[in-house]
């Protein structure tokens, strides 16, 4: 075992905005914008109605088989739970994530964790049922500029290329220079050495971003029966065909949707906002939102354009050239998918709460909205700074300047120009008495001479705090390194630096602890810290 655990209250962490908490607290405010919420007996209702009785599981299936065979390390398990899902007792958990260089940031790693452990939570609490966790690849995003880099020690390994489109469509050709990078940061050891072969493999063998992001997660879970799936499927999307007409000709989701944001934003701000079409046409080289300027269906920034019946042709026999926006992907993942749950971040769940009412509109299940595993990890040199500094694992998510300012209020307690400054005040109030008695023209002097004499304390004050920050520089410079380390630019560990930094000093046991550790909790949910043994 790697780590000891420890669980916060997500309140004490001051990282999540007040929509995020308040439908973790199942707050009225946010009752409206879901149906079932995170606890046992709402997954017991939610089963029992069993909504997807009238999916396409044959598709499903055969898509699933066709798209694991793209690599040759799809798991025994993964392939066995693909076959479950033939069964109308079997259903998904899924999460998504894009196709982000190494995995990107520690929280794609947490999120497919999280997906594999509540599958066996949900398990544990319903045998009769089967329970098969989902990536769904974002295969078809086009933010090149999100997925090409890495953080790893503090520096940024960037994957330059000029490629456009859906980003799964990419060549992975000049991928082995960034590999290379990555092997100078990593350094040369036993588990380095062992990463930077599977990140070989999987993106220099390899031929586009796709099959690689597939051949590398299958390899970092695949023995826990992930399946990995990818939207951008001809017959999946034949499958949503309807869905696609109603949006594009009839703007319907741009309607319901917005009307859901009316009621929400009595309370909060929106995370997405719906456009009258939410469709973009994709080709090679081209993923571009389709928008209706006066007859004519127009590709924004080519001269491609459609009249009606030339989209409903599109629809009709090549909807793989079409591509859902945030506003329809959810809608899409569960028209596909048996999926009860789907396990997001903050941003995400604020997202899916704006849906419901679309849900219900298309008569497709809204699955019960999770919030991933939000994990800290402390080793031993970070646990001793932390002990050194006389601070709690707790303390370290309070604000830096407040910790320097506490420092050297406990190094200095002795320090009190406060009780002085109001003695003083006090002792001027009896002279400007006497004065006041005496000579009132003389006020504005000794008024002069009392706030002469508090400046003069104000500046000693701030030259012995001076002094003491000096006298404290050793301590406040590891108090400001330990919230860059935790906490790299202002953004919490998880959303910054990359697995490889730890895969490198643990190897795979690294993936096996989080899938130990980040058990799922099906009554209560914590932010959770991870601190090496």
């Amino acid at each position: 075992m790697l780590f000891s655990k420890q669980n916060i209250p997500l309140n004490k962490t001051g990282l999540f905005s007040s929509f995020f908490k308040d439908y973790i607290s199942q707050s009225e405010k946010v009752k409206p914008f879901y149906s079932d919420h995170i606890h046992k007996k709402d997954f017991a209702t939610y089963l029992e109605k069993n909504p997807f009785k009238d999916l396409n599981r044959t598709q499903l299936v055969k898509s699933l088989q066709k798209q694991s065979a793209a690599v040759d390390n799809t798991s025994a398990a993964s392939a066995a739970n693909i076959g479950f899902l033939k069964s109308i007792t079997t259903f998904t958990v899924t999460t998504g994530h894009q196709l982000c260089l190494f995995t990107g940031p520690l929280y794609f790693i947490y999120k497919i964790v999280s997906a594999i452990n509540l599958c066996k939570t949900l398990k544990e609490n319903f045998p009769d049922k089967n329970f098969v966790p989902v990536y769904w690849m974002a295969s078809e995003d086009h933010d090149f500029e999100e997925i090409n880099h890495v953080n790893v020690f503090g520096k940024k390994i960037t994957w330059n290329s000029s490629q456009k489109g859906s980003v799964g469509e990419f060549s992975t050709e000049g991928l082995q220079e960034v590999i290379t990078e990555l092997q100078t940061i990593l350094g040369d050891n036993e588990k380095s050495n062992e990463l930077i072969q599977l990140f070989e493999k999987a993106y220099t063998q390899r031929h586009n971003l796709t099959d690689a992001t597939r051949y590398l997660v299958n390899e970092l879970f695949g023995e826990y029966g992930i399946v990995i799936l990818d939207g951008n499927d001809p017959e999946l999307k034949q499958l949503f065909k309807e869905e696609f007409k109603k949006d594009i000709f009839e703007n319907t989701p741009f309607t319901v949707v917005n009307k859901t944001i009316d009621e929400l934003k009595k309370n909060y701000s929106a995370q997405v906002t719906p456009r009258e079409i939410n469709v973009f046409y994709k080709d090679k080289g081209i993923r571009e939102r389709i928008e209706k300027q006066g007859e004519r269906f127009v590709v924004l920034n080519t001269e491609i354009s459609f009249s009606k019946e030339e989209l409903e042709n599109i629809i009709e026999n090549s909807p793989e050239k079409l591509s859902p926006n945030v506003v329809l992907r959810p809608l899409y993942q569960q028209m596909i998918l048996p999926n009860i749950a789907y396990v997001g971040g903050p941003g995400e769940l604020a997202y899916w709460l704006e849906y419901k009412t679309l849900f219900e509109f298309f008569k497709i299940s809204f699955p019960i909205l999770m919030p991933r595993n939000f994990v800290m990890l402390f080793d031993k040199s970070t646990q001793q700074k932390i002990q050194k500094l006389n601070l709690s694992v707790d303390d370290t998510f309070r604000d830096g300047e407040v910790l320097v300012k506490e420092l050297i209020k406990v190094q200095h307690d002795d320090i009190n120009l406060e009780e002085v400054k109001t003695q003083m005040a006090s002792l001027y109030g009896s002279v400007l008495e006497t004065v006041s008695a005496i000579d009132k023209s003389l006020i504005g002097t000794a008024e002069a001479e009392k706030q002469k004499a508090i400046n003069g304390l104000i500046a000693i004050e701030q030259k012995i705090n001076r002094s003491l920050k000096q006298k404290s520089e050793t301590d406040i410079n590891q108090i400001w390194a330990l919230k860059e380390k935790l906490f790299p630019k202002n953004s919490p560990q998880e959303r910054t630096d990359n697995f490889s930094m730890y895969y490198s000093k643990y190897g795979k046991e690294f993936i096996d602890s989080l899938v130990s550790e980040l058990t799922y909790d099906l009554e209560k949910f914590e932010y959770t810290l991870l601190k090496e043994i």
